[in-house]
Parts: C-alpha cells; structure tokens; sequence
C-alpha cells in the first residue's frame, strides 16, 4: 500500500513539474493578420508606421491633382534618395516600396528602375543590351537603342526622429516623414509633402 501510495505522489509531482514547464515554454509563433493586427505599438518605427505614412503622402499626392499629367498619360518617375536621419538602422525602401505599389495603382505614374539615386535598381535593363554584340541570339528580339524612358519626375525624401522629455518621466518621439516630387527637366520642386507619426511612452523604452 505505501509503494502504491508513493508512486501515485511521485506521478502528480512529475504531473505538476510537467505542466509547469509547459506554462513557462517559449511563446508560440502565430501569424500576424495585418489587417487585424493589435501587437502593442513600440516607441521606434515598425511596419504599420510606414504604411500609415506612405499611405497618407499618396493620397495627398493624388487629391493635389500634382501628378495629372496635361499632356495625357502617365508620368515617370525615378526613385532618388531617401535618407534615414532617426536613431534606428531602417530600410527606407520599405517606405519606397510602399509608395511605389500605390502610385502605379493609382494609374497616374509608372517607375523607372533603369536610373536612380543609387543607381540602376534593375541591371538587366543594361546588361540584356550587351546582347546586341552576340551571336548567339535573335537581334530583332535584342531591345534596341532609343527605347528606353527617361524620368519626368524624381521622388526624394528623408526620414527625421525627435526625442523630447515630457512630464512625468515620460517621452514623446517624433517622426517627419518628407517627401519631395522634382521635376527633373527644370529642378524645380514639383510637390512636397510631411507627415508625423508620434509616440508617446515610458522615458526609460529605447526608440531605437
């Protein structure tokens, strides 16, 4: 009877221990519905900041008539430099990327990835013109000289952070999303726009 007795006992204890450590486990890994997502905000810049910010340029963009072509059709546009000025190493062409979807939706411009503020984006469009010295290959098919599109305009921007002391220990961060359309013929700035996202938390969380 005690050898039964005990064996039980020692079987709840392992039961319990068990289930403990099962409570205390790794989080499990879900996937995020970003149309429903409410993952607590952080004080730096996450992926919903920058769809907010790219969505709100464009639809300001398009609501000041900046990018109607007069002479018809769709406008060029090269992607020159964004700038990352904030505390936090980001990748400014998820901004561009974003901007990019939305504007060619829009109807109103279309990109150039064959010129850019870093260069070509896309080599191909270069490289598959080294064709036309080779054999090898149908030349009618090869693209031929004078066919690319030069840009009409040239989107550029920057990305600026501020840190302020607020009572009660807390800070706010601001984000200055600017973007500037030129119009590559004259230089002159063809559209500008801001946008802010702030946050407002605990003094001692890092934005960065």
């Amino acid at each position: 009877m005690f050898v039964y007795s005990h064996g039980l006992r020692m079987f709840l204890v392992l039961g319990a221990m068990s289930l403990g450590l099962s409570a205390c486990g790794p989080q499990p890994t879900v996937v995020v519905d970003a149309k429903t997502d409410r993952t607590p905000n952080t004080m730096g810049l996450d992926s919903r900041d920058f769809e907010s910010a790219a969505s709100r340029h464009v639809q300001k963009m398009l609501i000041s008539g900046a990018l109607n072509n007069p002479r018809g059709g769709r406008y060029v546009v090269a992607i020159s430099r964004v700038v990352n000025d904030t505390m936090q190493r980001i990748d400014t062409d998820q901004l561009i990327k974003i901007i990019r979807v939305e504007l060619l939706n829009s109807g109103k411009v279309v990109i150039t990835t064959a010129v850019g503020g870093s260069g070509p984006e896309d080599l191909m469009s270069m490289q598959a013109r080294q064709l036309r010295a080779s054999a090898e290959f149908n030349q009618s098919t090869v693209a031929k000289q004078g066919q690319m599109v030069a840009p009409d305009l040239s989107l550029s921007g920057k990305i600026i952070q501020q840190n302020n002391r607020v009572d009660g220990g807390a800070q706010r961060v601001d984000y200055d999303f600017m973007l500037t359309m030129t119009d590559i013929k004259t230089g002159l700035a063809f559209w500008e726009g801001k946008e802010t996202i702030s946050k407002l938390g605990s003094g001692s969380t890092t934005s960065w």
